[in-house]
This record gives C-alpha cells, structure tokens and sequence, in this order.
C-alpha cells in the first residue's frame, strides 16, 4: 500500500509539472513585435506571429499589417479563422470575386468568424490597418484564381 501511495504522489507530481509546461504565459507588447514580409500574400503587407508557429498543428495567433489602399483577392483557407480588426479600417467581402460593395468596411474592434476553405476577400481604403488572425495551423492559403498568387510571380 506504502508503494501504490508512493507511486500515486509521483504520478500528481510529474503530471503537475507536465500542465504548467503546457500552459505557457505568453506576452507580447506592441513595441516587440517583429513585422516580416510574407510571401503568401500581396506585396506590401507584414505579418508578426504571437504565439504559435503556423507551420505545425497548433493554435496561433498573429497580426496583419496592411498598407492603404491594399486588396487581398478572393481566397480560401483549410482552416477556420477569427479575425479581429486591432487599428484602421478593413474591408472583408465574402465570395470568389472581389466586389467591395459586397463587403463592410469596418474598424477597430470588429470581430468575424469565418469556416475553413470559406471565400473571402480583403481590403483597405484611404489608411492602412491592423488585423489579428488565430487559427489551428497547418496556416495555407488558395487563391480563387491562380494568377492572383504571388508566389507563382
């Protein structure tokens, strides 16, 4: 019984320790935040990763900076994204051709949820904006046309 008991405070133990690693305190500020060119999409936007690597089969969260007057084209993505606007105004249209009077343009605060492989668009007026993104990765993106793909330019 002194063995099974033993045994039993090891187990909490070793479990405990196991929980903590996965939940990690995660704090980013604003002024450390690292902006990177991504080649997934248009020319012009950065992105910075807050958690998470988008490469692997996990949670992330990360931040979307787009210049003014900037167009994501139609897209889908495999998986299922929140989007909330941090700063400027964002426009997201829904469908496999762009048509901005078929979106909202929005600003800071406004929350959309949207499901995997789901077409939709992206775009900005007369500023630029900040979007945060979270999703379970692998991250991916299709373009509805191809030639709207900047990795094959």
């Amino acid at each position: 019984m002194k063995k099974l008991l033993i045994f039993a405070a090891v187990i909490a133990v070793v479990g405990s320790v196991s929980a903590q690693d996965a939940m990690k305190v995660i704090r980013v500020t604003p002024d450390a935040l690292v902006w990177k060119d991504n080649p997934n999409i248009p020319k012009g936007a950065q992105v910075a990763v807050l958690q998470g690597d988008p490469t692997k089969a996990e949670v992330v969260v990360q931040r979307v900076k787009f210049p003014a007057n900037y167009k994501v084209p139609p897209h889908t993505h495999p998986y299922a994204e929140n989007i909330t606007v941090i700063s400027g105004r964002v426009g997201l249209g829904m469908g496999e051709k762009f048509d901005a009077k078929d979106g909202a343009m929005v600003t800071a605060g406004a929350f959309f949820s949207q499901p995997e492989k789901h077409a939709h668009y992206v775009w900005t007026g007369k500023e630029g904006a900040i979007i945060q993104v979270q999703f379970t990765g692998p991250g991916g993106i299709n373009y509805i046309n191809p030639e709207d793909d900047p990795r094959k330019k």
